[in-house]
């Protein structure tokens, strides 16, 4: 009888091991579909991600020097402590992204969309702003100063001057 009751204990155990694995491997799909990936400490200097859906993707600490994000979608996306010295993000979308401590040092940031992105702590000296738009964006007062000096443009899809939308007097 003792026997017997470990007999079906284990073959409980294994079956409901097997329901688990069952229930991962059906549930892969999904996971792949999603568009997020994690480049978090990736040397990707000089890559091009141009035209490409990154939502919800990490980038921390990543070095991105000279790379290509033109007109990608990196809404929600997280890149805190990036390098983007020198890259290209004319007509990204990074709303609502977590671009903290960042360097966007000579950055092409025309028709950007920054809107409801927090970039505090990130540099953006030299970077062409025209016609980004920051609308909502939490950012260091002093950097929206230096920026407020040379904003200028429309965003061509939110339809934002970049003046009024980093609050320029």
């Amino acid at each position: 009888m003792l026997l017997s009751l470990r007999r079906v204990g284990l073959r409980l155990i294994q079956v409901f091991g097997l329901a688990i694995a069952l229930v991962l491997l059906l549930a892969t799909p999904v996971l792949a579909a999603n568009t997020a990936v994690n480049f978090s400490y990736a040397d990707l200097a000089r890559q091009d991600f141009s035209h490409q859906d990154l939502t919800k993707s990490v980038f921390a600490a990543a070095d991105l020097r000279d790379s290509n994000f033109e007109d990608s979608n990196l809404t929600f996306s997280i890149l805190t402590e990036a390098i983007l010295l020198n890259a290209n993000l004319k007509g990204a979308n990074l709303t609502g992204s977590l671009v903290d401590r960042v360097s966007l040092d000579f950055a092409d940031l025309r028709d950007a969309n920054f809107t409801e992105a927090i970039a505090t702590r990130t540099r953006f000296y030299e970077a062409d702003i025209t016609g980004a738009d920051f609308t909502d964006a939490v950012m260091d007062g002093y950097q929206v100063k230096l920026l407020c000096e040379r904003a200028s443009g429309i965003n061509s899809v939110t339809g934002v001057a970049t003046r009024d939308s980093l609050g320029c007097r």
